[in-house]
């Protein structure tokens, strides 16, 4: 190919690539597909690996981040990043209006109003639409230049949309949006990293790295809201279209930004954000007002270092100090043994907090939180609240100057069933070994038994499940078989009593009962199911539906798997020691074994039959995936056809997968499929396949 011709393609890919960008975080109107993004941006990685005279340090590929510079240089602002005065009553914000009212002579200002992100404010610089440089705010006279690692964030634009003046610097926030926060803490918890505080220190101390490559495995945002140094444009008369202009040239500005007018404007502009601010996707302890229009901004000046026409509402601080007063643990539904501070109630983010998560033994070990200790704890949306750090110098000590209380560790035993507690190598999470035994696990256990891949017992949904556990009507899956219609009845009754939403025909004495009725079949026609139904139903630890199959055809009947060992599960195919381990444990349980027994008491039966060691056939030693629907048959009728056939049927994709089947609507697993070169089948290929194998 010619070099003309690859420079056009290489500015091409740069081209989607940028207005898919655009389009996903300034617009909020993707129009396309992760795989064709995925597909482009490989392809102009090739591209420039193969010709490095069409590099480009603004091309969408210098996003994963550049080698280590070693330190930050300093940048001097053109125009000084000036800070906000801070407003704490609603007074404050009513003085603030009076004085630029007397002093603009305008009985009723125009102000933009946007939320104030907790995030680190810095500075961007274009020159003829290309991104030149990035710094911090520092002082506001002087910052550092971390261009580096502000190239990695996809929500900065490097190259800027339609006719961009010759200079132009723009102010803005990078954040961590909260839910990126959550999934990074969550795979450092789990990869025995260290947490990020809070979000907000998540940002700074990532925009900071000096390996740019950190930085962009770190889950950053921007959002505009100021300019700088411009050169080259005659910008907008206020500042609400200076911000319209700027979502024009492709910079992200947050959705809340708005104009309200006078002081009643702007006050309920700060409760609607307020009532608001716990679902928003970003962290935010504030609003700013700005005056709206720029004459009246010159003529409101400055003081000190602050404007006198703008002012930041704060709102109340979602980080509190508190004390420890024990330590406690939670077991969850599936068994994870999560352990709690109860500590002295404090006021974070407006409500009182008594509690806070630890999330794990891991977690504990890393902030050595005990009791007596004064910690940081912080509240980000509807969730419990989490500990932060602890103040380790107020940490109460003995006479001899040593720490009063001994650090925490986990229980070894369930405080709920007894069963033993265990935190496997390489897990993150301790787990109780109860299983069906535990009553903290009942309602899930309960509830996947039932489930349309397991039992199948239509209607029997988690309100349901429930209210049987809460009543005490089920203590196990095998006391499903025992409820009659009746005992449907109680149930609802005592329900919608508590709720207090008796409905007027029961108070009449008219009492429906079909629905129940209906149960009471669906459960009694569950009673004749298959080994691998059962064996996937009982919610064995790794044991889902694929290896459920393996399973019972490997063992034909369930009595030979019961007598089986660690080391005769592991010569089972594809079951390696990790699951074996789990399947030998749930099955050595008593409380496990006895399940089993009551569900065959009460009439539960399966086919068994003769153990089928090897799968023969034209596909033999092939494994297959299934994605997408189908519109001739099921996924399942297309596996059991397959798997007749002599192939494996796969739940997940790998360099092992022979071949993918993909019906409608495909996804992710279409495209780890592309990704690593897998062969792909459509429906038509699968069908033609199956009428002819040979």
């Amino acid at each position: 190919m010619k070099a003309a011709t690859l420079q056009a393609r290489v500015e091409e890919l740069r081209r989607l690539l940028d207005d898919a960008n655009y389009r996903y975080y300034v617009l909020d109107d993707p129009d396309t597909t992760d795989a064709d993004y995925d597909k482009w941006l490989r392809e102009l990685e090739a591209l420039e690996r193969e010709h490095p005279e069409f590099a480009d340090p603004n091309s969408p590929t210098a996003r994963v981040g550049n080698a280590p510079s070693g330190k930050f240089a300093e940048v001097k602002h053109g125009v000084p990043m000036l800070s906000l005065a801070n407003a704490f009553e609603d007074g404050e914000v009513e003085e603030f209006v009076t004085r630029i009212t007397k002093e603009t002579g305008d009985a009723a200002p125009a102000f933009s109003v946007e939320p104030k992100l907790d995030g680190l404010a810095i500075s961007l610089r274009y020159e003829h639409g290309m991104f030149v440089r990035g710094a911090t705010r520092g002082d506001g006279a002087t910052g550092e230049d971390v261009s580096a690692n502000l190239r990695t964030i996809r929500t900065v634009p490097l190259r800027l949309r339609g006719e961009a003046p010759a200079v132009l610097e723009v102010r803005g926030e990078v954040f961590m949006p909260k839910a990126a926060f959550e999934k990074y803490n969550a795979w450092a918890r789990e990869h025995g990293e260290k947490t990020l505080a809070n979000p907000r220190n998540g940002a700074a101390g990532s925009l900071r790295q000096l390996d740019p490559r950190v930085t962009a495995q770190r889950p950053l945002a921007f959002y505009a809201y100021a300019l700088g140094e411009v050169d080259g444009a005659k910008l907008p008369a206020t500042h609400s279209n200076t911000l319209a202009w700027l979502r024009e040239l492709g910079f992200p500005v947050s959705a809340e930004v708005d104009v309200a007018t006078g002081a009643e404007g702007l006050l309920a502009y700060y409760r609607r954000i307020g009532e608001k601010r716990n679902a928003l996707p970003y962290d935010i302890d504030g609003v700013v007002y700005k005056l709206d229009r720029y004459d009246q901004q010159r003529a409101m000046g400055f003081v000190s270092r602050a404007p006198r026409w703008a002012i930041a509402h704060k709102y109340p601080a979602q980080e509190q100090a508190t004390t420890v007063e024990s330590i406690e643990v939670n077991v969850g539904r599936t068994g994870a043994v999560t352990p709690w501070v109860l500590m002295t109630p404090v006021q974070v983010g407006g409500v009182t907090v008594t509690r806070a998560t630890l999330h794990n033994a891991d977690q504990i070990a890393r902030l050595d939180v005990r009791v007596g200790d004064t910690i940081i704890v912080r509240r980000a949306g509807d969730v419990i609240p989490e500990v932060v750090r602890v103040i380790e110098d107020k940490r109460p000590l003995d006479a001899k100057g040593h720490p009063k209380f001994a650090a925490y560790q986990l229980p070894t035993a369930c405080p709920v069933c007894g069963s033993a507690v265990e935190r496997e190598e390489g897990e993150v999470v301790a787990r109780c070994t109860g299983g069906l035994f535990c009553p903290a696990q009942r309602v899930q256990a309960l509830f996947h038994f039932a489930s349309r891949r397991a039992m199948d017992i239509e209607g029997l949904g988690e309100r349901f499940i429930t209210a049987l556990v809460e009543f005490d009507m089920v203590r196990s899956v095998a006391d499903l078989y025992r409820l009659s219609v009746d005992d449907f009845v109680s149930m609802k009754q005592r329900a919608d009593e508590l709720a207090d939403t008796v409905p007027e025909t029961v108070k009449s004495g008219k009492v429906a009962t079909k629905w129940a009725e209906n149960l009471v079949g669906a459960i009694d026609a569950s009673r004749s199911t298959t080994l691998e139904r059962v064996l996937y139903a009982l919610g064995i630890r790794d044991v889902g539906e694929s290896t459920a199959r393996t399973l019972a055809r490997h063992f034909g009947a369930l009595d030979p798997l019961l007598q089986a060992d660690e080391e005769t599960l592991r010569q089972v195919p594809d079951i390696g020691p990790i699951v074996a381990a789990r399947i030998a444990h749930f099955f050595a349980e008593s409380h496990n074994r006895e399940v089993i027994a009551a569900l065959r008491a009460n009439g539960v039966r399966w086919p068994e039959g003769a153990p089928q060691r090897s799968a023969e056939g034209p596909l033999a030693g092939k494994t297959v995936v299934l994605t997408g629907g189908l519109s001739s048959m099921s996924r399942d009728e297309a596996g059991a056809k397959l798997e007749a056939l002599g192939a494996k049927v796969s739940g997940s994709v790998s360099k092992k997968t022979s071949f993918v089947v993909a019906g409608e609507a495909a996804g992710s697993k279409l495209a780890k499929a592309q990704e690593l070169g897998v062969e792909i089948w459509d429906e038509a290929k699968l069908l033609s396949y199956l009428a002819d194998p040979t």
